[in-house]
């Protein structure tokens, strides 16, 4: 994955609005997160990105946040392993199945991905 911006589509059924995500696969960038921003667009989020699937290895923290977010985790084979609702300043949310992926989204998109759903994300053009 080259390009920094993806558009994300869910293959078991269709995405309510657009989404675009940037890909955050540094481990410094991972830990940062969406910490102290003031707000996030419902169209965009964040595709965090490891080397390889882990339970503890993917959770998210919750420290810093000033709203609530979606977490998706998703494994190798781009399907949903886990959903759940992120609250500021909670302490972490550990995947109930190894994932390889985490989206980080607007609260509001929650109700869009399931367990087992098939997610893809391909490059948006002129992004780096």
């Amino acid at each position: 994955m080259a390009a920094s911006w993806y558009r994300v589509l869910n293959r078991s059924r269709p995405l309510v609005r657009p989404l675009r995500v940037r890909l955050c696969a540094t481990g410094w960038c991972r830990l940062r997160g969406l910490m102290f921003r003031a707000h996030l667009d419902p169209e965009e989020g964040l595709l965090f990105q490891w080397a390889r699937p882990g339970r503890w290895s993917t959770a998210i923290h919750m420290w810093g946040m000033r709203f609530p977010l979606s977490l998706v985790w998703v494994d190798a084979q781009h399907r949903v392993v886990d959903v759940r609702l992120g609250r500021p300043w909670r302490t972490v949310a550990v995947p109930r199945r190894p994932a390889q992926y985490v989206l980080e989204l607007h609260a509001s998109r929650l109700s869009e991905f399931h367990l087992g759903d098939h997610l893809v994300w391909e490059p948006l053009e002129g992004t780096s």
